[in-house]
């Protein structure tokens, strides 16, 4: 069964840090594309970050802030998230798909999904 999981999310005052993790099972990360998405309240789904055949993207609003990698021997990848603002309060999802030829990594598609942590920046 094919399982995302999202954790390490959680209230943190502007300017300090967090690292989100999405562990994945019943299948390989490593030759899939993998997206960060988050979506705030009354707002659209938005892409962060994503790792597409070797390269890594960033959305204009956390470039220099946020670092997403990944570790495969654990099947893991982590969003970094240094310097956060009150703006960047949201849920926020992981994503994979298996033909990353066919998924631009800030937009999609993406078939599988995490089910989202919170993220709060907020004195």
């Amino acid at each position: 069964q094919v399982q995302l999981v999202e954790s390490g999310g959680g209230l943190v005052q502007p300017g300090g840090s967090l690292r989100l993790s999405c562990a994945a099972s019943g299948f390989t990360l490593d030759h899939y594309a993998i997206g960060w998405f988050r979506q705030a309240p009354g707002k659209e789904r938005e892409g962060v970050s994503g790792i597409n055949r070797g390269r890594t993207f960033y959305a204009d609003s956390v470039k220099g802030r946020f670092t997403m990698s990944r570790d495969n021997a654990k099947n893991t990848v982590y969003l970094q998230m240094n310097s956060l603002k009150p703006e960047d309060t949201a849920i926020y999802y992981c994503a994979a798909d298996p033909l990353p030829d066919l998924v631009a990594p800030l937009l999609g598609p993406y078939e599988y999904w995490g089910q989202g942590t919170q993220v709060t920046a907020s004195s």
